[in-house]
C-alpha cells in the first residue's frame, strides 16, 4: 500500500481532497458488514425506528431539513 502523510493530503487542492474522501467513503460503504455497531447504538436505532413507525409525521421532511441548514437556524455555536 502506498503511504501518504496528512501533510501531503493537506497540500492537495480542496477538490482533490473531496474526491479522496469520496473514494474512501465508497470503499467503506462497499462492505457495510465490516462496520461494527455497538449494542447500545443498535438499541438506540431500534427505538428510533419504532418511534418513527408509530408516528412517521413527527419528524422533518428533507426539504425542511435543507431549509434549516441553508438558513443556519439549527446552528448551535
Amino acid at each position: 500500500m502506498n503511504q501518504i502523510s496528512v501533510a501531503d493530503i493537506l497540500e492537495l487542492p480542496v477538490q482533490e481532497r473531496i474526491q479522496l474522501v469520496e473514494v474512501i467513503w465508497e470503499s467503506i460503504a462497499a462492505f457495510p458488514n465490516a462496520i461494527e455497531v455497538s449494542p447500545e447504538l443498535k438499541t438506540e436505532l431500534k427505538e428510533r425506528l419504532a418511534d418513527f413507525e408509530c408516528n412517521p409525521e413527527a419528524g422533518y421532511s428533507w426539504d425542511q431539513v435543507k431549509a434549516h441548514l441553508k438558513s443556519g437556524s439549527w446552528r448551535t455555536a
